[in-house]
Formats: C-alpha cells, sequence, structure tokens
C-alpha cells in the first residue's frame, strides 16, 4: 500500500486551528501523509494573532532540502508567507525540486483581523508564485487585493477568477464564504466555470476553513484526482468541518477536522492505493 506525500509550507498556529496544525490534520483525515515547512510562528488562539516570528530563509530552505531529497512530495501547499524574501525562497524550492501540484492559497489576513503578509509582499505573490500555482484559493477579500476589483456578484467572482488565472495561476478556486446566502465558490479551470454550493451554516467557529480547504485540495490532487474532484472532495470536507465545528476558546472557535472522517466511518476513499 502506498501512501501519498503532501507538503505544506506554511505558518504554525499555536492555537491548533489554521496553519500547518489544520493542514496536518486535514491531510491525514484525507488519507495522506503530511510533511511540514514551517515559515512563521505565530502566538495565537481563537481571539487573534498577537504576534509573528518569521524563521530565517535559510533554515526555511533547510526544512525543504531535507524533506524533498529524502520523502519527497506528491503535492504542496503554500499557506503563510509573510514577506517577499520568504515568497522568492519558497518559489525557488518549488522550482528546484520540480513540483507540479502545486495549491497557493494567499494567505493575507487572518480571521481576527491581523494583517499576515507585508504590503510590499503582494506583487511578489503576483510574480514569483502565480505562475507556480497548479490551483490558487482566494476568498473574496484575497481575490479583490489580487485583482484591484470590487468583489460583489457571482459575475464578479467570474470575472475575478479569468483575471487571475491570465496572471499565471492554471485553476483558480474564488471562495465565496464573505457573501450571503448559500455557500457558492467558484472554479476556473482556464476554459470552464464550476459552482459548487452547500447551505451556508450559521457559525462564528470558521478559524482555519481557507487553510483547511487548500491542504485537502493538495491531498486530492496528490492522490491522483484531478482538479475538479479534488476540489469537490475538499468542499465536502469543509462543509462537514464548519457543521460540527467546536467550540473552544473565547473568540472563533476552530472547524472540526475529524467529521468528514467519522461521517465516512473510517479512512475515506483515495486515501491509500495499491
Amino acid at each position: 500500500m502506498t501512501i501519498k506525500r503532501v507538503l505544506t509550507i506554511a505558518g504554525s498556529d499555536s492555537g491548533g486551528g489554521a496553519g500547518i496544525q489544520a493542514d496536518l490534520k486535514t491531510i491525514t483525515a484525507l488519507g495522506g501523509f503530511g510533511m511540514s515547512v514551517i515559515t512563521a510562528l505565530t502566538a495565537q488562539n481563537t481571539l487573534g494573532v498577537h504576534g509573528i516570528y518569521e524563521v530565517p530563509t535559510d533554515f526555511i530552505e533547510k526544512q525543504f532540502d531535507a524533506v524533498a531529497t529524502d520523502i519527497g512530495a506528491d503535492a504542496a501547499k503554500t499557506g503563510m508567507l509573510s514577506s517577499s524574501e520568504i515568497m522568492v525562497t519558497v518559489a525557488e524550492k518549488v522550482e528546484q525540486y520540480g513540483i507540479e501540484k502545486l495549491v497557493v492559497d494567499p494567505v493575507m489576513v487572518a480571521k481576527g483581523g491581523a494583517m499576515l503578509i507585508r504590503q510590499d509582499a503582494k506583487q511578489t505573490l503576483i510574480d514569483k508564485l502565480l505562475p507556480l500555482a497548479f490551483v490558487i484559493t482566494p476568498n473574496i477579500p484575497e481575490a479583490e487585493e489580487l485583482t484591484g476589483m470590487k468583489i460583489v456578484t457571482v459575475e464578479d467572482m467570474k470575472e475575478a477568477a479569468g483575471v487571475i488565472n491570465r496572471m499565471g495561476a492554471k485553476n483558480v478556486f474564488v471562495k465565496g464564504g464573505h457573501m450571503s446566502g448559500d455557500a457558492l465558490d467558484i472554479l476556473y479551470d482556464g476554459g470552464n466555470f464550476h459552482e459548487f454550493t452547500s447551505e451556508r451554516v450559521d457559525t462564528k467557529n470558521t478559524h482555519g476553513t481557507g487553510c483547511t480547504t487548500s491542504a485537502a485540495i493538495a491531498t486530492g490532487l496528490a492522490q491522483g484526482m484531478d482538479v475538479y474532484e479534488a476540489v469537490k472532495r475538499a468542499k465536502e470536507y469543509i462543509t462537514e468541518a464548519i457543521k460540527h465545528s467546536l467550540r473552544i476558546g473565547k473568540g472563533h472557535g476552530p472547524t472540526n477536522h475529524m467529521a468528514y472522517l467519522f461521517r465516512n466511518g473510517g479512512m475515506p476513499e483515495s486515501g491509500f492505493k495499491e
């Protein structure tokens, strides 16, 4: 039996609901083997981010080299990359090791409002990471930052997805969680638009949804799914995680990364392959 290897390149969340911690839980729940390159340490809980310590780029390189030269990766995802220097370092390593199935989560602002990226790093993200992205997963505020557009309608979401695709990302998954009504997301594969809709869950406990979704997509891609299948399962996974979110802490609690696993009565399909 062969387990697929998924690398998360992101920041650590000491509160356990987002970042590296959320990614590794997600990858494991979906039957993958998770590995990490930690780009930043955060002092964080459900109330917000109380401090950020960026990992020096030479140590980011050492983590990447250690994993890639020994274990390898069938897919990878990026999360919090807070500076231009870190983005350039990560982009160089992705290219060096030929990681084609890269999911870019353009993390910019934490749930509590704290900025997780320096202002000068946005252009570096566009120049260096977007062209390497097999899938990019912006929410509406992030899509607005990347395109300079105001996104109010589903048609706006589609237009923004097209703009980001032309910037270099092969597939664009714009998440509509910030809109009203049903939770509608848009996938643009460069030729066609696909809509994914689920009932909106009335809960404040949505900490880490973006990290979780991108990790789920990366796991699906590693397991041989095409982009539509990987996004579809990720949508199902995050919907279950939100439905059964956890009332932990005094602020925005985390989603339940085990809910999908329990719903399926054990190890999900596609977790292992002959």
